[in-house]
Order: structure tokens, then C-alpha cells, then sequence
């Protein structure tokens, strides 16, 4: 069944993760997402993390669904065959730093100019505008300059950071959104395409909440609080007898009841005091003690057991094997199958979000350097001797 992208052609000049893995959303809902690399060594992501005979495993979920062409973008006839592309694509995504698809001919006005309903999606640390736009910016710069870094981890440590590239994927799934909003108007005939200017540091300051008119109004600096969320209460992590813990969420007022009548503190459960979240919230430090002296006489099994049963959220925290072991992900399609080359299987994550009449579908895995160079250049005309010619003069590869 084609998917709810079909049709769509994006032309992905991006390396390492913010602008790929916005692609790899795409190509996974039916988009043909072709995937311009540098000859030689290719995207560097290929060489991250850990390897599978010399490539990385992320290389072969971040670029899933994607055609390889392989580029020589200091070559005037490889700067012509990404304009070419890009005159019949309807999304470019890139991540430059702001100003380097200018100094190669590839910027806005000439890509525009050329294909008057393009799209495109620019991914940069700090935005194409404004005092900071020629720094260099990676997703880390982002969550520290968006204010996660300053609200993540123990109140007794320096700042932590998540431990994946938070920023990166932040950028891209409001890259993405912009995309199909821009794709929408234009295809609905409301006006021509436009760009979708994606800041690194603005993708994470968008997801945190009140903080600015906490501190405007009220003076107030969130900063590191461990496993709570301050200000929703009561919202933590909890210790268990067997060295485990377990995360509860009894922050809704009627959660809250439940929560307090199933741990035998009936009391709170009807304190007129605790009876809103506001009220709860000062004085979260008591009540996380008495949940913490309740879960630390269990084990975690009997904590959720009871907490299950009670109809109160909480959770176990998952570790990756935990995650590939637990029969809710496998039933949800979440653990997929998938073949490296060579033969060998291994399991990759599955595709978010499940749509029910146009589900999204792996149709292979990152591809090798240049595998679809000679097919995409096809499809734009070139016969056999044109590519030959090109190949020579070392403008694609």
C-alpha cells in the first residue's frame, strides 16, 4: 500500500543526524528520499558508534528507505546535478552551517528560482537570522542553550545531559512538521513553497513548558530536581527493597485519592490541604517520603503489582533489553526484523506513529555509498554515457 508520502521527492543535504533522521521520518511514510553524500567516505555517521564489518548499525536504521547518491559538491557538473534534483524535488532538507549552500550556489534564491514550489527545511544551531547564526552549533550546544541541560539531573551534580541526541531529534521532528504544513499550502494551490527555518536551541526551548513566565512573573529558576517534576506532585522515582525502582505518577487529583488509600494513608487522601496539585506541590517533600517508605518495604513486582491494581500510573525503568524483551513493544510492531548485508539478522526499532490505513514500512536499510547513483541519475535523463562522463570527471561517484 503506498504511503501518505508517496509521490513526495526530498532531497536530503545533510550529514551525522538532525537533517537525516528528519528524512528518515519522511522515507519511512512513502517518500523517495534521496540521500546526497560526499564520495569517499560517505556521510560520517556511517563510521559512529558501533559497527557492523565497518559500518555503524545507526547507519542502517538512520538512512532505512533512502537512495545513496554520491556527489562531488567542489565539482561545477556535481553542483549541477544537485540542482537538477532539487528543481524536481518538493522538500530539500539540509543541515549547513548557515551560508555554506550559498557560497556553493545551492542557496534559497537560486534552488527557489528554480523550482518556485520547493520546500525547504534548513536545520542549523542557531537559526538562519540573528547574532549567533555563523557559530557552529551540535545538539549538545542546543540542549544547553535551549535550558534542558539546566533542569536535568541531581540538584547535587553539574547539569547531565539525556543520554541520546535529544537536540538533534528535536530539530528534526519540528523540521519535519514544518515540511508538511509548507507541503500542505502547496499542494492545496494557498501559495509556493517557503523555508522552514529549524533552530537547534528554539527546537528545545519550545518543549519547556512554563519557564519563562515562571521566571518573569514569579522570579522563578527551575533547575535540576533528580527523578521529580517540580510543580507536579506527586510525580517521582521511587526505591524498592530489591535495589530497583519504580516510577509513579499519583499527580491528578483523583490518581492522587487512589494512590493514598491503596498505600494505607487514607488521611492524606482526604486533607483538604492536599486535596489540588497545588496545594500537594508544597509539600511534595513529605509526600514523596511516605511514598518512598511504602515502595522501599517491596519489590519492584510487588509495587506495580499493587500500584496495577490500584489503577495509579507507574513504571518500571526499562533498560534495551528490557525494552526487546517486553511482549507490549512486540505486539505494537516496535522490535522489527531487519537483514544486514551479509545475511545477518538484527532487530531495529519500529515506526512511530501507527497509521491506520497508510502505516508507514522499512523497505531496506541504510544503503551502501553511492548504491543508487546510477538509478537516480536515470531518472534525470542521463543515459549510460552521460553518467560514464560524469563518473570520470570524478563529479559523482
Amino acid at each position: 500500500m503506498p504511503g501518505p508520502l508517496s509521490g513526495i521527492r526530498v532531497l536530503e543535504l545533510g550529514q551525522l543526524i538532525a537533517a537525516p533522521f528528519a528524512a528518515r521520518l519522511m522515507a519511512e511514510f512513502g517518500a523517495e528520499v534521496i540521500k546526497v553524500e560526499p564520495p569517499g567516505e560517505g556521510d560520517p555517521l556511517r563510521k559512529w558508534r558501533k559497527m557492523h564489518e565497518g559500518t555503524s548499525l545507526w547507519w542502517y536504521l538512520q538512512s532505512r528507505n533512502k537512495k545513496s547518491i554520491a556527489v562531488n559538491l567542489k565539482s561545477p557538473e556535481g553542483l549541477d546535478v544537485v540542482r537538477r534534483l532539487a528543481q524536481s524535488a518538493d522538500v530539500v532538507i539540509e543541515n549547513f552551517r548557515p551560508g555554506g549552500l550559498e557560497k556553493l550556489g545551492l542557496g534559497w534564491d537560486v534552488l527557489s528560482a528554480l523550482n518556485p514550489n520547493l520546500v525547504m527545511v534548513r536545520i542549523s544551531g542557531y537559526g538562519q537570522t540573528g547574532p549567533y547564526r555563523d557559530r557552529p552549533g551540535f545538539g549538545a550546544i542546543g540542549e544547553a542553550m535551549g535550558g534542558i541541560r539546566y533542569t536535568t539531573g541531581s540538584p547535587e551534580a553539574p547539569p547531565a545531559r539525556v543520554g541520546v541526541s535529544i537536540g538533534d531529534t528535536l530539530a528534526s521532528l519540528h523540521g519535519v512538521m514544518g515540511a508538511l504544513m509548507a507541503l500542505l499550502r502547496v499542494k492545496m494551490g494557498q501559495g509556493a513553497g517557503q523555508v522552514i527555518d529549524v533552530s537547534l536551541v528554539e527546537s528545545v526551548f519550545n518543549v519547556m513548558e512554563s519557564l519563562v513566565p515562571e521566571y518573569d512573573l514569579l522570579g522563578e529558576v527551575r533547575t535540576r530536581s533528580g527523578g521529580a517534576l517540580p510543580g507536579i506532585t506527586p510525580s517521582n522515582t521511587y526505591p524498592t527493597k530489591d535495589g530497583g525502582y519504580v516510577v509513579i505518577a499519583g499527580n491528578s487529583d483523583p490518581i492522587f485519592r487512589r494512590l493514598m488509600t491503596m498505600i494505607g494513608r487514607a488521611d492524606l487522601a482526604e486533607d483538604p490541604a492536599l486535596r489540588s496539585n497545588d496545594g500537594r506541590s508544597r509539600q511534595a517533600a513529605m509526600l514523596d517520603g511516605v511514598i518512598s517508605d511504602w515502595s522501599a518495604a517491596r519489590t519492584v513486582e510487588e509495587a506495580l503489582a499493587a500500584l496495577d491494581a490500584a489503577d495509579v500510573p507507574a513504571g518500571r525503568i526499562y533498560s534495551v533489553a528490557d525494552i526487546v524483551a517486553d511482549p507490549h513493544y512486540q505486539a505494537r510492531a516496535m522490535i522489527l526484523s531487519a537483514d544486514l548485508p551479509g545475511g545477518q539478522q538484527v532487530k531495529m526499532p519500529g515506526i512511530v506513529p501507527k497509521l491506520s490505513e497508510t502505516p508507514g514500512e522499512v523497505r531496506w536499510q541504510g544503503p551502501a555509498l553511492g548504491e543508487h547513483t546510477d538509478a537516480v541519475l536515470g531518472d534525470l535523463g542521463l543515459d549510460a554515457e552521460g553518467i560514464a562522463r560524469l563518473r570520470a570527471t570524478g563529479a559523482v561517484a
